[in-house]
């Protein structure tokens, strides 16, 4: 045999190699495995996820929104630039209340409503029941409409104490006797409309008026999140006469009228427009009357009732921001009302709280609507779900519409 022949014979008989790249002997049976297993997964899945898409189809929502137009949020620069000047505010009387909506002073004592539809006296370190508007039970969400849920207070020119209910109405409290007057019942209806969800309330000088805002002729309190949501222009300010005991419609298709304070010449009222994120000034007397214009737009939050501050200007107090740089939820739905209806067909009111990020801040304002300053507390961790900002004694008192405490804060400090 020569050496090429040998060559070829040592090819030719070469032991094969197997290697983990060759076919299995029993491809067809890993195949079939295989598409079983595909289809069991889709059948699962599409069991799963057909009855949701039936749901879906054949719910209706609990809203139905309306498109609208928010400017892009400014930028948190400047006067709006995060700080964590909130988180010097003390807190007060933790969990011997619940949801300080508002706050007002007569000397050192303050008064405020809560949760459970009480009016309470907070004197030094004491905490009594003045009143109750409603009855009970009270203390969960289904309670309020009869419980009552004390928002805007205000001390008025006789020292009495004005209060407005979301449910029942306006009433006059004797902060020494405790003794209740009704002064509008929230179940007459005021052109035409009932009030659903009575807010906030200012008293002029004299005692003669009282202008209040209610917030939607359709949704109450406890569904305040589907009227953002929604967004419906049928809000109005309004006005009580103490003397002829009527209620006249100052201005009407606001979307959610919050927090109102009257200005200086009481010819006009400042609201916060929740949903537009915007302060307006409604004309209420004199030659203007019946007039509105914006007294500042494009807030970097949303915001809820307005106060007098010491310095000449306004308190505004906001518990969600619309982050820029960042995502502002609100303002990416608000041009896409399916996902709105959506998001409520699947979710519960209580559900959708957890995903609302908290975030307190305050803005001072000047007379003007000009930023002065802003006091923050990003992720609420010392002052959550801030409500209101009320000046006494060179201290800010922070109200909230949820927390079991109120923050007080010494302007000094900051």
């Amino acid at each position: 045999m020569n050496e090429p022949e040998g060559l070829r014979f040592r090819r030719l008989n070469r032991p094969q190699i197997i290697t983990d790249s060759q076919e299995p002997r029993y491809k067809g049976t890993s195949t079939y495995s295989g598409k079983v297993f595909r289809v069991t997964l889709i059948s699962v899945g599409g069991f799963l996820i057909l009855p949701l898409l039936v749901i879906i189809l054949i719910l209706e929502s609990p809203i139905h929104p309306e498109v609208f137009s928010l400017s892009e949020p400014p930028m948190l620069i400047g006067c709006y630039e995060p700080n964590l000047k909130l988180r010097e505010a003390q807190r007060l009387y933790q969990d011997q209340l619940v949801g300080p909506e508002s706050i007002a002073n007569i000397g050192d004592v303050l008064y405020t409503g809560t949760a459970d539809g009480k009016i309470l006296k907070l004197d030094g370190r004491s905490v009594s029941v003045l009143a109750r508007l409603g009855r009970p039970p009270c203390g969960s969400h289904d309670d309020e409409p009869t419980c009552g849920r004390p928002l805007g207070i205000r001390v008025g020119p006789n020292g009495t104490l004005f209060v407005a209910d979301a449910y029942l109405g306006l009433f006059e409290v004797n902060p020494v006797t405790g003794h209740v007057t009704t002064l509008v019942q929230a179940s007459q209806m005021v052109a035409g409309q009932r009030l659903s969800f009575i807010n906030d309330l200012d008293v002029t000088q004299d005692g003669r008026k009282v202008y209040f805002t209610d917030s939607s002729s359709r949704w109450q309190r406890k569904d305040y999140l589907q009227l953002i949501m929604e967004a419906t222009a049928d809000g109005r300010v309004l006005e009580y006469d103490t003397v002829t005991r009527q209620v006249s419609v100052m201005m009407e298709g606001l979307r959610f009228p919050n927090g109102i304070q009257l200005l200086p010449d009481e010819e006009s009222v400042l609201v916060t427009e929740t949903t537009m994120a915007r302060i307006r000034r409604v004309h209420v007397s004199g030659l203007n009357k019946g007039g509105m214009d914006t007294f500042i737009d494009n807030l970097p939050g949303f915001p809820d009732n307005v106060r007098r501050s010491s310095s000449g200007g306004y308190w505004v107090a906001m518990s969600a921001v619309r982050p820029n740089p960042g995502f502002s939820m609100l303002d990416f739905l608000s041009q896409r009302p399916w996902i709105k209806k959506l998001i409520f067909k699947l979710f519960s009111h209580d559900v959708l709280l957890k995903f609302v990020p908290r975030y307190s801040l305050v803005l001072e304002l000047h007379e003007s609507g000009v930023c002065v300053r802003s006091l923050h507390d990003p992720h609420g961790e010392v002052a959550a779900y801030v409500s209101e900002a009320h000046e006494h004694d060179g201290h800010l008192y922070l109200g909230s519409f949820r927390s079991p405490y109120l923050c007080r804060l010494d302007l000094r400090q900051v």
